[in-house]
């Protein structure tokens, strides 16, 4: 982690009209590296964001006998192969603050003979559950120590002989699913996955672009994922566009400061990924995708937005997966629109890198903004002339989500908050503040 810093808002954002680029897709980023580390010959990767999750993916490869090299802004995964990793030095990986480089890097681990790896996180991470891998990981006959220990750190024994297995997949975890398939690449059979709640399919995507043995079909509302293992994996060349997550806070600036418009180039617009965009059209958001063009199997366009009046909204329980990680933002938009806005079936949220729904809770409560929460559900009465009377100190605890949202929350609203803890943000997004500084708002770093 980079040194500790905090950020001093004190000014709303006046009116915009810039055009801009977000940094590249973090998800693809991870799943790039670690599919092409199980690859015969040399991947191509453009476009790799180079957050501090993302450098981890590397440097736990590097560690695992993976060549990777650095050349005119590409990364080169030599990869040698299925189940080709090596003992690391000391056998310890650190995984940083990425669940999803924890989830899917132990399932390629799992599932190579001769491998015992003690894996760990930080402090963040080393909370968060890590049950939902080990039972599917288990099943196929990965071994986990200690027994009864569901959080990091862990150990895993990767088994000689993994079992294709039957999963089903209820959490609408993309993680989960993901971590799944990497181990039935290094499985002997068909793996299936009955996915009931349908997640981002950058995974699937991947593997079907580079010609992997695997098969998506739909049935009614749900996915079943077919997956034949230990078939070799050709190297592939990929290039990897914007995060619509890191599009995400600059819609929401444009959206609620008058008279403003941006336009966000080159986003990648997986229908599995947009859903935020889905539920901000529903509340009357001027937003449009264009020149939307397939690139290895991901739509990738360009996002126009212009400010305007926003509706509150009951939020579509089905649009919740394709929207899991701007939910903090949609919360901070309802906050700040006349009329209560609700979010149900939103429990996952509260198995992030914190609890999103406190999290948020708590600072939109300090300022006088009313809430009602459940388990699963979040009710927001917004207020259009709410002020900050008192500076609102934020404490994000490792979640650069939340500390990405109460920076937004400060460019919209009068008065002063602070916050801490800043440093998170470059686990997903290095360039974000730099950004926020090119379409004109103001900040103090402290």
């Amino acid at each position: 982690m980079n040194k500790k810093f905090s950020v001093l808002i004190k000014n709303k954002i006046t009116k915009f009209n810039k055009t801009i680029l977000v940094e590249n897709d973090k998800s693809i980023s991870h799943r790039a590296l670690l599919i092409a580390s199980q690859c015969i010959g040399p991947s191509n990767l453009k476009g790799v964001l180079e957050s501090e999750d993302v450098k981890n993916t590397i440097i736990c490869l590097k560690k695992l006998g993976v060549k990777i090299l650095k050349k005119n802004k590409k990364y080169i995964v030599y990869g040698n192969g299925l189940r080709s990793f090596r003992k690391p030095h000391k056998n310890l990986l650190y995984v940083g603050n990425s669940g999803t480089l924890a989830r899917m890097l132990i399932a390629l681990v799992a599932t190579h003979p001769n491998l015992k790896v003690k894996v760990s996180g930080d402090n963040s991470l080393n909370k968060r559950d890590m049950k939902r891998i080990i039972e599917p990981l288990s099943k196929i006959g990965c071994t986990f120590y200690p027994r009864d220990k569901t959080t990091l750190p862990l150990t895993i024994e990767g088994t000689s002989m993994p079992l294709a297995q039957k999963h089903t997949e209820t959490l609408g975890s993309a993680q989960v699913k993901s971590a799944i398939l990497l181990a039935a690449i290094n499985t002997h059979g068909i793996t299936t996955v009955e996915e009931k709640k349908i997640s981002r399919n950058h995974t699937e995507n991947l593997l079907t672009a580079i010609k992997a043995s695997i098969k998506v079909k739909k049935i009614k509302k749900n996915n079943l994922i077919s997956l034949r293992g230990q078939e070799n994996l050709s190297n592939f060349n990929l290039e990897i566009h914007g995060d619509p997550s890191s599009a995400a806070p600059f819609i929401v600036l444009t959206l609620l400061t008058a008279g403003s418009k941006l336009l966000i180039k080159n986003v990648n617009c997986n229908p599995t990924r947009i859903g935020f965009i889905k539920i901000l059209k529903k509340m009357n958001a001027n937003i449009r995708i264009k020149n939307l063009k397939k690139k290895s199997g991901e739509h990738v366009g360009n996002i126009f937005v212009k400010s305007g009046s926003l509706k509150p909204i009951s939020c579509p329980k089905e649009l919740v997966s394709s929207a899991i990680d701007e939910f903090p933002l949609l919360f901070i938009i309802a906050s700040v629109i006349k009329g209560v806005c609700k979010f149900s079936g939103i429990n996952e949220l509260r198995h992030k890198e914190s609890d999103r729904i406190k999290s948020i809770e708590i600072g939109l409560n300090q300022i006088g903004i009313k809430t009602k929460s459940t388990i699963d559900s979040l009710k927001i009465f917004g207020n259009p002339n709410i002020k900050i009377k008192k500076t609102l100190e934020v404490y994000p605890k490792n979640d650069h989500r939340i500390a990405v949202s109460y920076v937004i929350l400060g460019l919209l609203l009068e008065g002063k908050i602070k916050i801490h803890n800043c440093e998170t943000i470059n686990t997903s997004f290095p360039g974000f503040l730099k950004l926020i500084r090119k379409v004109g708002g103001k900040f103090e770093v402290k």
